[in-house]
């Protein structure tokens, strides 16, 4: 569609009708003074038209000297207010914000004044429901959505993308893999935030297991020392949590390194409805869920815990090429054994994204860390929930040994 002169002021006086619908309704709801109403908004507009009009044809100062004289109306308009004990300025930018989109339906691409033109009258319209939204605002949610912006909207663009030592280290690279796992962990940790306190503890070790399986286990335990009567439900939880990670890992890899996915996604799949069967054959006791004690988890958006793991990500991928370059398929196997005692997400995405891996070798080595990582885990609940004890070796015992087909197939 050819956006003429007559079509583009069309667009210019029906957006600033659109703003002075809204500011006429809002001035009869409330009964206070406003800058502009449903007449003045659209000569503003066509204002900011016809000072553009006069820019484009020579007369630069038309623009800025419109702009600068609506700015004075604006400013005694505020200045009224003052005086009735008003003090919001919504309105005043409004009207300026109406001449500067009058102005680019001339001078811009037309969506940029349609844009601006219907998220000013949006904002205006929906003023309770956003103070009401600020209201109910979490702050611990809203520092993490700002740390998110902070790793994705700042760090990551200035991070240099491109190759470094023999290794192949890509700075921009690892940080994007930091990020990807800091989203996954994310989503669990922002369920747990949202639903913790109003599921069972089946539910939030699922959504636990998203953000980490191994933090969860110890967590849970930890619980159970405090709460004994609860060890049987917290030990259920924290197998959830830990079938859970199988289909993260599945997640990261489908991401990250889609060619060992063949090999891995029925296997992983198995071995979390495994993990799902064990948990369900655990019996519980109902307790009320207002009682339960959901255990925390740390945010992974969080600066310090992301470098922590692009640290060890970077430490694990320099590792696992000297091991593997050093002593072969044998040494990699070990490592990924010895690497399951911790979180496994670092170790098996520097595997699948070491060059030169055999397919097959990393597939292998990244069942063999899961298997190892049941085992931890296992442990470690173990010691810290001693009325669980013989069903908690019982069945990670079971599970850790049934990894053993699935890597020798």
């Amino acid at each position: 569609m050819e956006w003429s002169y007559p079509l583009r002021l069309v667009v210019a006086l029906g957006l600033g009708i659109l703003v002075g619908l809204e500011r006429e309704s809002a001035k009869i709801e409330h009964h206070k003074l406003v800058f502009g109403g449903v007449r003045t908004h659209p000569l503003v507009s066509l204002f900011g038209f016809g000072c553009a009009w006069l820019a484009s044809a020579g007369l630069t100062f038309a623009l800025p000297a419109g702009l600068l004289g609506l700015g004075i109306l604006a400013g005694v308009s505020y200045w009224a207010k003052i005086g009735h004990g008003q003090f919001g300025l919504t309105s005043e930018i409004s009207g300026l914000l109406t001449f500067v989109t009058g102005a680019l339906a001339l001078l811009a691409d037309i969506w940029a004044a349609l844009a601006l033109g219907i998220i000013n009258a949006f904002l205006l319209s929906e003023k309770s429901r956003l103070e009401s939204f600020v209201e109910r605002l979490d702050k611990t949610e809203f520092l993490a959505v700002l740390k998110f912006l902070i790793v994705t909207a700042i760090i990551l663009p200035v991070i240099p993308d491109q190759e470094y030592t023999r290794f192949a280290l890509n700075p921009a690279k690892i940080w994007r893999i930091v990020v990807l796992v800091s989203s996954i962990g994310f989503v669990g940790y922002f369920l747990r935030r949202k639903l913790g306190a109003r599921v069972g503890m089946w539910l939030s070790g699922l959504f636990g297991g998203i953000v980490s399986s191994t933090a969860v286990t110890i967590a849970m335990g930890r619980m159970a020392q405090r709460q004994e009567a609860r060890s049987r439900e917290v030990f259920q939880a924290a197998i959830l949590a830990a079938a859970v990670m199988y289909l993260r890992l599945l997640v990261l890899i489908w991401v990250l390194g889609p060619e060992t996915l063949p090999l891995l996604w029925w296997k992983f799949v198995a071995l979390s409805m495994i993990g799902f069967g064990l948990a369900l054959s655990v019996q519980t006791e109902a307790h009320e869920p207002e009682q339960i004690e959901h255990p925390a988890l740390q945010n992974p958006f969080e600066i310090l815990p992301a470098l922590v793991f692009g640290a060890v990500f970077v430490v694990l991928l320099i590792a696992t090429q000297v091991v593997q370059n050093a002593f072969g398929q044998t040494g990699a196997v070990v490592l990924a054994a010895l690497m399951g005692v911790a979180d496994v997400d670092p170790f098996v995405i520097s595997m699948v994204q070491t060059s030169g891996t055999a397919v097959s070798l990393a597939a292998t080595a990244v069942i063999v860390a899961a298997m190892s990582n049941t085992i931890a885990k296992g442990i470690y609940l173990a010691v810290l929930a001693p009325a669980v004890r013989r069903h908690v070796l019982l069945r990670y015992g079971a599970w850790a040994i049934l990894h053993v087909p699935f890597i020798l197939l």
